[in-house]
């Protein structure tokens, strides 16, 4: 038997992995329906066409989802073998030809236990190694052969999470950037759940970047996950259908289809839904001067409508040419029927006047991206690649807000005001990548990348006056921002069987303009910069690797910490942005421990971060009237450890710990006041994930933020709980799921500003969201959750 099982998956690399050179005779078709002893029809099967006398395989397909297959062949003398994993193999010899075409009929493949059995012993186990700046988490059998989907493949990641939504976080953070095949992707776009149409036997293997060399982007992120896409994908249809529904009011429904065949690629993903997003606010404003306070308190909405479609394809010009070309468009209609309760209190703390602010609004938000990408392998290496890609993506904002002020008691606060809003922007990234390994050992990366980003928001806001609405110009603005950034970069890395480094030099030249049209105002800023990294990484064994690793990071404004609109939503509480804003620099060093101890992943970390032109939120006092503007305040020392931990004790439970400590020192001074201060916070947070009888499944998830100081004051700590339980029915194919964020509402945003002549108090809560869904995986694609996600600014 172990015979047999090595000798069908040898046939199965060569089906996949070489051409044969046919015989010139006349072309047969041959067609049939394979199927399991209860008549089931079985997709993925394995159709052989064997040489019946040197035994070579001379041509190969799967079945697709109803267990059919079709080929041709043009030799004269072969076999035809059907197997599948799991099943015992049949083989017909010889068969007879009638008008061109041989018609199997129906196969009946039977179950062969012993033969799966010895598969899984034997077959490849997904295992991760330790690469310079990056570890790299190989994709075995174990999981490619299960059906699984990418979501599935990331969460035996060490260090990474999906939860049960299928939020990817990395060493406990979320915002991680998803790559595919080392750039960004319309498929990873937040903006819909496409990564649900890759299943885990096309990847090859996942990378996971915590501290990014010179090859990536300077701007910083908390980490990079690189999903690698085998060369060669085996072929067929797979998607899934999910519809959903929630409390507050949350219903949709997605669609997701991937199609892989000889030459094209086809995936895509069409989405509809409507949500309800509250937000519970309580702000107190106290003027010490004049001992007055201003209260208010309500609720904040922002319901949404939203469509979301994606389209795209690859097309494999040959073995080591592939192009791809892949578009998003989005559509979002806003409501925002929001109401705000006042009160004014004077210095005994009784109320001089109560008043009410409604807020309706309307908006509709356009968003559209586009991918187009070119790959060529080199034959000699399958690392000598070259790969260029161009990323465009537009938003747009069309709104209008009417606000009305009611005088319940006391002075008379009646007013009525109107805005209107006329966003856009684009942006455009054109990346070249060239990789060439010059031996076994050592490595070059070289490239460029020239981003361009062109926004402008018309602001208008108008007051009525006698009857009439009349513009108020210190509060109505038309800004323009554009920005373009060019980077070269080069990488050398040597890496032998227990030692290796990596350095590199990014250089980055950025060219950006702001145009405040009112008032005529312009503000240009030209920079050039260099980022050095360098990476180094030591291997005492296959289950023990010390990584250390320094890179220079920066963050420049964007559009809304530059734009000096002011949002008047609550009009004692006003955000506005800052022209003259300069970008943050980060010097980064990191050194990180791997451990692989049996069932259990261990990372234990030491960081410190040194941070120039600290941009803080500062809040500027008047009236009553609390304005927030960013500032560049400074510098910051942070050090820290972080501690992240999966272990699987049992096969029904995954436990998924990470703790983060950090201690740090800030030195800055703003307008004659000195902002030098220390602190620290801390931040937990552990999972389980439980297995139970009848293919149900939970998650319980336990979160802890600890209070930290600011440069004006403190930020509360948080401590909170999500719950997921699924359902797998249908033998696997569906999944019915139910999902509970702030399980006790007790995720709650405080933050307290105490300043000699001010006090500033707000509070802010979501509440807990309950979400009830259905999935159906067919084909290979599995059933999962679909979520068009929304931009947050």
């Amino acid at each position: 038997m172990h015979s047999n099982s090595t000798k069908n998956f040898l046939l199965l690399l060569l089906i996949f992995g070489f051409t044969v050179a046919k015989a010139q005779t006349e072309t047969v078709q041959i067609i049939g329906k394979v199927v399991d002893s209860n008549g089931l029809p079985i997709e993925f099967a394995t159709v052989l066409i064997g040489d019946s006398e040197t035994k070579k395989a001379l041509e190969g397909t799967t079945t697709i989802e109803d267990g059919s297959f079709s080929m041709e062949i043009d030799a004269s003398n072969f076999y035809i073998e059907i197997s599948f994993i799991g099943f015992e193999k049949k083989t017909f010899g010889s068969p007879v030809t009638k008008g061109g075409q041989i018609d199997l009929g129906t196969v009946t493949l039977s179950e062969d236990t012993e033969q799966l059995e010895e598969v899984i012993v034997q077959g490849e186990i997904s295992r991760t190694e330790f690469k310079l700046d990056k570890r790299v988490f190989n994709v075995g059998k174990d999981l490619s052969t299960t059906g699984a989907s990418a979501l599935d493949v990331l969460n035996n990641v060490p260090s990474v999470n999906v939860n049960i939504e299928g939020q990817i976080s990395l060493r406990g953070s979320q915002g991680v950037q998803i790559l595919i095949n080392g750039k960004p992707s319309v498929i990873a776009s937040e903006e819909g759940n496409t990564l649900g149409t890759i299943t885990a036997d096309m990847i090859d293997r996942v990378e996971v970047i915590t501290n990014p060399s010179a090859k990536y982007d300077a701007e910083g992120t908390s980490g990079i996950i690189n999903i690698v896409i085998k060369k060669e994908q085996r072929k067929g249809l797979n998607g899934s259908v999910s519809v959903n529904t929630g409390a507050p009011d949350a219903h949709s429904l997605g669609v997701s289809l991937n199609r892989r065949g000889e030459k094209f690629n086809l995936f895509s993903q069409l989405g509809f839904g409507i949500r309800e997003l509250p937000n519970d606010l309580v702000n107190r404003n106290v003027d010490l001067v004049n001992n007055t306070t201003i209260l208010s308190r309500g609720t904040e909405y922002r319901n949404e409508t939203y469509y979301n479609v994606v389209l795209g394809t690859d097309y494999y010009l040959n073995d080591s040419n592939v192009i791809t070309l892949s578009g998003n468009f989005a559509m979002e209609i806003e409501d925002q029927p929001s109401q705000t309760a006042f009160t004014a209190l004077d210095a005994s703390g009784i109320s001089t006047s109560e008043w009410e602010r409604t807020e309706v609004t309307e908006a509709t938000n356009p968003k559209l991206q586009f991918e187009l990408q070119y790959k060529k392998d080199f034959d000699e290496n399958d690392e000598h690649t070259l790969i260029f890609s161009s990323l465009g993506s537009f938003f747009g904002k069309d709104q209008s807000s009417d606000f009305n002020n009611t005088t319940i008691s006391g002075d008379n606060n009646d007013a009525q005001q109107k805005t209107r809003t006329d966003f856009k922007e684009g942006i455009f990234t054109f990346k070249l990548d060239y990789t060439r390994p010059f031996s076994e050992k050592w490595k070059l990366e070289s490239g460029a990348q020239f981003v361009l980003n062109d926004v402008a928001n018309d602001y208008e806001v108008s007051n009525l006056q006698n009857g009439d609405f009349i513009i108020d110009n210190g509060l109505t603005n038309v800004f323009e921002f554009n920005q373009n950034v060019l980077g070269l970069y080069g990488t050398g890395s040597y890496e032998g069987t227990k030692w290796g480094v990596k350095a590199g030099l990014r250089v980055e030249q950025t060219n950006q303009d702001t145009f405040l049209a009112t008032t005529n105002e312009t503000n240009g800023q030209d920079y050039a910069n260099l980022f050095p990294s360098i990476h180094s990484s030591y291997k005492f064994s296959d289950k023990i690797s010390l990584q250390a690793g320094y890179s220079k990071r920066i963050y420049r404004p964007r559009m809304w910490d530059l734009n000096p609109f002011f949002n008047i939503r609550n009009n004692f509480s006003i955000r506005q942005g800052n022209p003259d804003l300069q970008p943050e620099f980060t010097d980064s060093y990191e050194v990180t421990s791997i451990y692989i101890l049996g069932r259990a992943s261990l990372n234990f970390g030491v960081y410190h971060r040194y941070t120039t032109e600290v941009i803080e939120r500062v809040s500027v006092f008047e009236n009553n009237v609390n304005t927030v503007r960013p500032e560049n305040i400074g510098e910051n020392n942070t050090t820290g450890i972080e501690f992240n931990a999966k272990y699987s004790p049992a096969k029904w439970l995954t436990l998924n710990g990470d703790f983060n400590y950090s201690q740090f020192n800030r030195d800055g001074t703003f307008e004659n006041t000195v902002f030098d201060f220390n602190g620290n916070q801390w931040s937990s947070k552990l999972m389980a994930k439980l297995k139970l009888p009848a293919d149900f499944e939970m998650e319980t998830t336990g979160n802890y933020q600890s209070g930290f100081k600011t440069v004006q004051g403190t930020m509360s700590d948080q401590l909170f709980m999500d719950l997921g339980v699924r359902k797998n029915i249908l033998k696997g194919k569906a999944v019915l799921n139910l999902s509970v964020r702030d399980l006790f509402a007790s995720r709650v945003n405080e933050n307290q500003i105490a300043q000699a002549n001010f006090e500033v108090y707000n509070r802010r809560q979501r509440g807990t969201f309950v979400a009830f869904g259905f999935s159906y995986g067919f084909g290979k694609g599995e059933a999962m959750q679909y979520s068009g996600q929304r931009r947050r600014f």
